[in-house]
């Protein structure tokens, strides 16, 4: 199969921390596709960091400018693995649009996996959600309770904290997302 002519669309959600860049750039390299994080295609139309948009003008207006440019992302021609922000599924049913333009698969880890991950990162000031409170025990229970009803909608859950690559790959060809090894 020509990924090329194929189309073909890996659509990567989960909470921040999950790996969804890390594991979507090693999966855009091993089935040779294009890749794209969200975040940064918003910061390139928006000609500023994230946290700039949430401080001048908002979370509403962050998520109506997500959803602008996932559409835009998902309309472009050709395969692509893409990256979405941890909220991305949970707004303007931009999970309906992912799921139905594409394949979705949730990278599902543990909430104490993810707060070490964030506690060891020095990302946490470039993610407004966090930048005020840290990743709190608190804030990753009630938002992972809150976004697990949309992550669960994924075609593919991938225990992606402590099964390898190679597990997903086998997940995807026998949940029939086709693609051809490089």
């Amino acid at each position: 199969m020509n990924n090329e002519a194929s189309g073909t669309k890996l659509y990567l959600i989960g909470m921040p921390g999950s790996g969804k860049t890390t594991l979507g750039r090693t999966l855009a390299v091993h089935f040779g596709l294009p890749f794209l994080d969200l975040d940064a295609a918003i910061v390139a139309q928006a000609g500023q960091p994230i946290p700039a948009i949430f401080q001048q003008y908002g979370e509403a207006h962050f998520r109506r400018l997500e959803a602008e440019v996932l559409r835009t992302v998902v309309a472009r021609p050709g395969p692509l693995v893409l990256a979405t922000g941890g909220g991305t599924p949970c707004f303007h049913d931009n999970l309906t649009v992912l799921n139905t333009n594409g394949f979705t698969v949730w990278l599902d880890v543990p909430e104490p996996v993810l707060a070490a991950r964030l506690a060891a990162t020095a990302e946490t000031s470039s993610r407004p959600l966090l930048a005020a409170t840290g990743p709190t025990a608190m804030w990753l229970r009630e938002t992972l309770g809150a976004r697990s009803e949309f992550y669960g909608r994924a075609r593919l859950r991938y225990a992606a904290a402590t099964e390898p690559v190679s597990v997903l790959i086998a997940q995807l060809r026998t949940a029939g997302f086709a693609l051809s090894d490089r």
